[in-house]
């Protein structure tokens, strides 16, 4: 059984982004550097190795403007849960390459594609 943690509340301090799980994973986490989605749920998910698979960070919707800021600034952000912390490597690169692989992009599915494209548009102008 997959290990599925929610980023939930976000902070921005001193140009960085820090997330916070809404509940304490079990055992030790240690950033993958590697992302991906999961577009009928609508959230991106940011892989953690704990030990023997992944457990997966999802950034649900309610949380997008804060992965906007991530991929406006030069710092990967940092995932916070109890009194342990990590900066989530790869994190900007995968984000960035995946929203702009799903940008008029109909494998994605189309109500996934256009929530992308509207909450990143700032990004998505930028190129």
């Amino acid at each position: 059984m997959r290990n599925l943690l929610k980023a939930a509340s976000a902070a921005t301090e001193n140009s960085v982004v820090h997330f916070n799980l809404n509940t304490l994973p079990q055992g030790q986490l240690t950033p993958a550097g590697q992302m991906i989605t999961d577009s009928d749920n609508m959230t991106f998910i940011y892989l953690m190795d704990d030990g023997e698979g992944y457990s997966y960070v999802l950034f649900d919707e309610d949380v997008w403007p804060q992965l906007v800021e991530v991929l406006a600034s030069d710092e990967d952000p940092i995932l916070s849960w109890g009194t342990q912390q990590a900066v989530l490597t790869n994190f900007r690169d995968e984000l960035e390459g995946l929203v702009y692989n799903i940008e008029g992009n109909s494998n994605y599915g189309e109500a996934f594609s256009h929530a992308v494209e509207e909450a990143f548009a700032s990004i998505l102008s930028e190129a």
